[in-house]
């Protein structure tokens, strides 16, 4: 256990206004390992037109899995990003993402506490919270997947508050999917002693670098970002990463968010010199 695979979230097509299936021949060309797709309810025009990444749950996941063996990749998990705070959103998508990448073969769904409602309190969003997660919880035990929470909105800002979600629901489905570009700009901790805390609870790892450009105008004002810089051209010290990764009780996906092929390459060249 402990060892380190490379993956590479869809987002690093997003920009060439290309399909799915093109980012997954194209992450298998680079040499990637996994995949990270991102999943939507209902239909969604762009993608509908194949200039969009992003993968419909209306779509039958089976196609998802054979598109993944015929190019020899695997899913590392969904990026099935949802408001937590908002359970009428939050609820039935979760539990569909869980049940969708069960029948997919991604082992893991991300997601984090999402935007809050601007009319509620902090103690009302904590019970919301602890709903939703419930919910997801009873169905990912049953289909034997893992729940990513993620630190990227206002709560899970901090380890503290990480932990205070975390927490809400005991459940050894639910488990951190560690964002080393979130972490590093929310400013508030260390963000290499924040993923040692979190390392016996790790099932998942968004490996985002932050460009010192982005560094300087954000750090500590922003929870967090979509895509980064290319691995290794950033902020983030990778052989610190890898180091304390190694530690961790299970296999530990590195899902690379960058925001163009190129810095996918230069991700992928410069992650598999350290590993």
């Amino acid at each position: 256990m402990g060892n380190i695979l490379l993956g590479i979230n869809m987002e690093f097509v997003r920009h060439h206004d290309k399909p799915f299936e093109w980012g997954v021949a194209k992450a298998a060309e680079i040499g990637y390992q996994y995949i990270e797709p991102m999943v939507h309810w209902g239909r969604e025009l762009l993608s509908e037109a194949r200039y969009f990444h992003s993968v419909s749950m209306y779509d039958d996941p089976l196609w998802v899995r054979e598109l993944c063996d015929k190019h020899n990749v695997k899913l590392s998990g969904l990026s099935s990003h949802t408001p937590l705070c908002k359970p009428e959103i939050s609820v039935e998508y979760l539990k569909q993402a869980i049940r969708w990448a069960a029948d997919a073969g991604a082992p893991v769904v991300n997601t984090d506490e999402g935007p809050k409602p601007h009319w509620t309190t902090e103690e009302m969003d904590f019970v919301l919270m602890k709903y939703t997660l419930t919910e997801a919880a009873m169905v990912a035990e049953r289909h034997g997947i893992l729940i990513g929470l993620e630190p990227h909105q206002q709560y899970s800002k901090t380890p503290d508050g990480l932990d205070r979600i975390y927490s809400l629901v005991k459940s050894p489905n639910i488990g951190i999917n560690y964002d080393t570009g979130n972490s590093y700009l929310a400013g508030g901790s260390d963000p290499y002693e924040w993923l040692q805390h979190v390392l016996g609870r790790l099932v998942h790892l968004h490996a985002k670098d932050i460009s010192m450009q982005q560094s300087e105008a954000e750090r500590g004002k922003t929870t967090g970002t979509p895509v980064g810089c290319a691995c290794g051209e950033g902020v983030v010290d990778w052989q610190r990463v890898i180091s304390i990764v190694k530690g961790a009780p299970r296999d530990i996906v590195f899902s690379v968010e960058c925001g163009t092929v190129d810095e996918a390459i230069r991700s992928f060249e410069y992650l598999t010199k350290l590993l």
